[in-house]
């Protein structure tokens, strides 16, 4: 058999990068011998992870429009002919057999140019409600992996598959890691843990909120891990105590979930699928700062199914100490949530991508 040959693209967060990772990594397992490159925007965070993970990249000069009028939106049409030009020049050179996009400004133009030279193509979408990339995409793309049901008004229904989203293998063992993970993050063994998610960059809102609350969830007998992001770290270290550690990011993402009793977290969609996977009690505290207010439809698709509870930035102020002591005392509220939130889990959904993505290579 031929050496298969895979591109891989999705950038600009965590949410768009860890699902192609997850998913290069599953066809490594399957054809070790296969030869992978991703595509991303250059200056953002995939240049630095995908290496960090093993695998080539090559930048492309791409960004999103801004909602309002700058400079970058009038630069916006040279970056797009740029970064078509430049994916023409890396699949003539690669000469890939399929081509994955995950989302973010720079699968636009790759997975734009290998449609045209009728190259397989896989859209895989996070997000309960599209981003306008993938909307695109969509209409020539082979196969659509998607994580959440009733996506038919924005996809061509015949391409759809419903794979749930990718997530780190490592997620699956939790249950036996809880005294490693204590080591680990050195925490006390005797008390309940509080794990802050802000997501890859930080939140700013909710860490406004946590220092704010820091005293009031302390008094409540808990020890926190509060990661802030790489933008907030340093204004936020000075709350590390024996009780609180402020982290910019995570590494072992394993082991501190397998440490969390409670999980206070923004709602991008691959927290929302480890969450599931992990299956801890959860505040989601969407953004409202993003495309079509997407972070509160992911976090409702889960609610509705009473599998965590959602607080709105706008609520924060009035509800959050009631919201969370409830939480906290209430030991079988903490298991419904958990039953039910572990029960919407798609534990298959990497292998299930890569099925789909092994049955379009000629």
């Amino acid at each position: 058999m031929k050496k298969l040959k895979f591109i891989l693209s999705g950038g600009g967060t965590g949410g768009h990068i860890y699902p192609a990772i997850s998913i290069a990594n599953e066809l490594k397992l399957r054809f070790p011998d296969a030869e992978f490159l991703f595509v991303g925007a250059k200056d953002k965070m995939e240049m630095q992870k995908v290496p960090q993970a093993g695998y080539k990249i090559e930048g492309l000069w791409i960004a999103g429009l801004q909602r309002k009028l700058t400079l970058q939106n009038m630069m916006f049409p040279f970056k797009l002919i740029s970064s078509l030009w430049k994916s023409r020049q890396i699949i003539n050179k690669f000469k890939p057999d399929v081509v994955i996009g995950t989302g973010g400004f720079a699968s636009g133009p790759l997975l734009q140019v290998a449609n045209s030279r009728n190259i397989p193509t896989v859209v895989q979408e996070q997000n309960s409600y599209p981003g306008i990339t993938n909307k695109l995409l969509s209409k020539k793309a082979n196969k659509i992996c998607v994580a959440y049901e009733n996506l038919e008004r924005f996809f061509p229904k015949d391409k759809i598959v419903f794979t749930g989203n990718p997530v780190r293998q490592d997620l699956l063992e939790i249950d036996n890691k809880k005294s490693e993970a204590i080591a680990h993050f050195n925490l006390n063994a005797t008390k309940k843990t509080l794990l802050i998610l802000g997501g890859s960059l930080g939140a700013r809102r909710i860490n406004q909120l946590i220092e704010k609350e820091l005293e009031f969830i302390q008094s409540n007998d808990v020890q926190v891990i509060w990661q802030c992001g790489k933008f907030y770290f340093e204004e936020y270290k000075k709350y590390n105590n024996n009780n609180v550690q402020v982290v910019a990011f995570i590494d072992r993402m394993d082991l501190i979930y397998a440490a969390a009793d409670f999980v206070i977290s923004r709602a991008g969609a691959s927290s929302v699928s480890e969450l599931c996977l992990v299956g801890k009690p959860t505040i989601f505290i969407p953004s409202p700062n993003v495309a079509e207010d997407h972070q509160t439809k992911n976090a409702k698709a889960i609610v509705d199914k009473n599998g965590a509870i959602l607080l709105k930035e706008n609520e924060l102020d009035e509800k959050f100490e009631t919201i969370f002591s409830n939480l906290i005392s209430d030991e079988s509220l903490q298991k419904e949530l958990s039953q039910n939130i572990k029960s919407l889990a798609k534990p298959n959904a990497t292998k299930d991508i890569v099925e789909e993505i092994i049955k379009l290579i000629k």
